[in-house]
């Protein structure tokens, strides 16, 4: 019974890999996302749990019929996702709104995670008849061996099955697991359950695995690349890689939106030239990402440059580039190539540069957002040699500066001053920033630029003498001036603050639908949104200061919400500073689950009750604080990360339990329904604070609205404590 129980956790946690990675491609890897099918998963899984295990069964046979359901709903359930975008895609290649996001994965999802949920409900009811155990002490043992399977999964999907596997590859492989699973359970003869497992597992070797899971997968990138021709795929640890052709240009995707197609001479000029112009006679150029569409051989006809490091993440980009894109990667003893993130290679760079040129997409992302952040820009300006320029492009306009383009215009402008002495914009429908530690090195002349160009005979099509004059004429200029020029109420983009990718989310949903109330939320005051979280607290709290069992149901969707966040929290203060590690990121994964195995285990093995809870909610509203004064101190050391994830996962891990023994306290309540309450809390907190908190209001003041959500459940089991004997 033991290894179907941790076959619930290790099933969840790698097809949440395995689909998040999937939707991110239908959704061109918008991080909006993200927060949007992590809450629709939490949705479905805590209805199936809290609603539909409410369902009475024989349980073994009820556990049995799920995993055989689970076995075929996973495949299923990537076929519907990669299948999805025709529903509202009405050109190839469209970019999907926030509702089409919200539809996809609500639907996509549902049968997956409603089963997923109601399984832990089932596996409590059969753990609690079979084992003649408390339905309590039950629900807790299942939490921990769900977690230990969790950790188990994310473990083995994050350095395996991604690396080796299709998405096909690992829906079967989990499939037949279920299914052995099920057989274990229907079968009570040893020799009858051996020999159908057995065969079995001999049908899935022979037939499914090279046969079906194929056909699957070839079937289903048809339908996500409809309009395309589909040259190559490739899954690499950053995401999933795709190059497709179309009237004679071919592109690559990365997670599904664009990163470069070839040939596009005017984006590979505008690229690198307009900066190397910048500087009188460059020696050295630093150059991170976007180099393989042909930016990297425009980089090299400045004859002066000595040295070109080029650095890109991902070294499957540069594979693809290489095979499907000829001369993509020129052959040049000056050039050197370096796979490792951008900021941390800037860090540690020994030696400075004459051009440091960021050709990155918009912060889109958090991960993107750290190359926009006022941290970034000083280390950039560190690393500029004497008369040295830094530059980067972000989206722009040929004419009109909506509102939402001229609050994010402003916040990089205002973050980029802050770093450097002087700044200029030049305008267009990409707007490049130019920046210098010294006052009179930039050029603004477009005469003088011409004449650079001229001196060093470069061979360009669009960065040419009739078009850069056009592209700085001083009408163009001073309007850019104006519209962007910051204000006092402007936030500067910080690594723990990153206002600047939620201007880009609000840039980018203003494409589909209004995005007013967006800006206003931006613009909330802090205090204010403080007081109306205490008030809706107060306002929870005060009907059930009398009901243990709800005052501990309330209790657990404060911890999911507390543990989502501090989960949040350690991802992006680990990537703030010490840069997207793909392997790393697994360890901190890991470290949660296990800690959450590990104070699952202590509490199961305990009689805590009410003293107990009413500490660990004191806690949950100390830790978020405690982890921001831990990432402000000079102590960043990467192992911190993994230390901070192990005792957040220890702390809700050894809450679940202890509330179980509280919340089960007196008329029968169903097994699932405090799960689906832990759910129903990281729901919240998925949302709340990757679209809007964190991005808002920074780490420090996101970890004290966290504290205030868990000193309402703390200050009313401290009451019942002192009326209440434990149980």
């Amino acid at each position: 019974m033991r290894l179907v129980l941790v076959l619930i956790g290790f099933t969840a946690v790698i097809a949440q890999i395995v689909l998040m990675r999937e939707l991110m491609v239908v959704f061109c890897g918008n991080e909006l996302s993200l927060g949007i099918v992590l809450a629709n998963w939490l949705l479905w899984t805590a209805a199936g749990s809290a609603l539909l295990g409410r369902i009475q069964a024989t349980p073994r046979r009820l556990v049995a019929a799920l995993e055989t359901a689970i076995a075929a709903a996973l495949p299923l359930t990537i076929l519907a996702v990669r299948s999805s975008k025709q529903v509202f895609e009405r050109v190839p290649g469209e970019i999907l709104g926030p509702g089409a996001m919200f539809l996809i994965s609500l639907a996509a999802l549902s049968l997956f995670c409603a089963l997923s949920g109601w399984l832990f409900a089932a596996s409590s009811r059969m753990c609690a008849e079979e084992r003649g155990t408390p339905t309590a002490e039950a629900t807790g043992s299942v939490y921990l061996y769900e977690a230990i399977g969790s950790g188990a999964g994310g473990i083995l999907a994050s350095l395996a099955l991604i690396h080796y596997l299709t998405a096909f590859d690992i829906a079967l492989l989990l499939a037949l697991l279920n299914l052995l699973a099920a057989v274990g359970l229907t079968l009570r003869s040893p020799i009858r359950r051996t020999a159908a497992m057995l065969a079995l597992a001999a049908g899935f070797v022979l037939i499914v695995f090279p046969v079906v899971g194929p056909k699957l997968d070839a079937l289903s990138l048809q339908r996500l690349w409809r309009g395309f021709h589909l040259v190559a795929t490739r899954n690499s640890v950053f995401g999933n890689l795709a190059v497709v052709a179309t009237e004679g240009s071919r592109s690559l995707f990365e997670n599904g939106l664009v990163a470069f197609t070839v040939p596009d001479p005017e984006a590979a000029e505008e690229a690198v030239h307009y900066a190397l112009l910048e500087h009188p006679a460059p020696r050295s150029l630093l150059l991170i990402g976007g180099g393989a569409n042909g930016s990297l051989a425009q980089a090299l006809q400045h004859e002066s440059l000595a040295r070109v490091d080029y650095v890109e993440l991902d070294p499957a980009v540069l594979d693809l580039a290489r095979k499907y894109f000829p001369n993509s990667m020129p052959a040049d003893p000056r050039l050197r190539v370096h796979h490792t993130d951008g900021r941390l290679f800037l860090k540690t760079a020994s030696s400075a540069y004459d051009v440091i040129l960021v050709n990155l997409p918009d912060p889109r992302t958090a991960q993107l957002n750290r190359f926009y952040t006022l941290e970034f820009f000083r280390e950039a300006a560190s690393k500029l040699a004497p008369g040295g320029v830094f530059s980067f492009q972000v989206s722009g306009a040929e004419d009109y500066i909506s509102p939402e383009l001229a609050d994010f215009l402003r916040c990089i402008r205002k973050t980029l001053s802050q770093a450097f002495a002087e700044v200029w914009a030049m305008p267009g429908a990409s707007v490049h920033f130019f920046a210098a530690n010294g006052r009179d090195v930039l050029l603004r002349d477009p005469r003088e630029l011409v004449s650079r160009l001229r001196a060093r005979g470069l061979q360009t099509r669009y960065v040419r003498e009739y078009f850069i004059p056009f592209r700085m004429m001083p009408d163009r200029m001073r309007d850019l001036e104006s519209q962007t020029a910051p204000r006092p109420q402007t936030p500067v983009n910080r690594d723990f603050a990153p206002i600047a990718y939620y201007f880009d989310t609000v840039l980018w949903s203003s494409q589909f639908e209004p995005a007013a109330v967006f800006r206003r939320m931006a613009g909330l005051p802090f205090g204010w949104l403080a007081g109306a979280v205490a008030l809706l607290a107060a306002a929870v709290a005060v009907p059930l200061r009398r009901r243990v069992a709800a005052i501990a149901g309330y209790s657990v969707v404060a911890m999911g919400f507390t543990l989502i966040g501090l989960e949040l929290l350690i991802l992006l203060g680990f990537q703030a500073t010490h840069g997207y590690v793909y392997q790393q990121l697994a360890i901190i994964i890991a470290a949660l689950m296990a800690g959450m195995a590990l104070g699952a285990w202590r509490a199961v093995r305990g009689t805590a009750g009410l003293s107990a809870l009413a500490s660990i909610q004191l806690l949950a509203a100390a830790a978020p604080v405690a982890l921001c004064l831990l990432f402000a101190s000079p102590i960043q050391f990467a192992v911190v990360f993994p230390v901070a994830a192990l005792a957040a996962g220890f702390l809700g891990g050894y809450q679940f339990p202890v509330a179980s023994r509280v919340f089960f306290i007196g008329p029968a309540r169903s097994a699932g329904t405090l799960y689906g309450l832990d759910l129903a809390g990281a729901c919240l907190g998925a949302v709340a604070l990757s679209l809007y908190l964190v991005p808002v209001f920074g780490f420090l003041k996101t970890a004290l609205l966290m504290a205030i959500v868990n000193a309402a459940p703390a200050a009313l089991l401290l009451a019942c404590g002192r009326r209440t004997p434990a149980p």
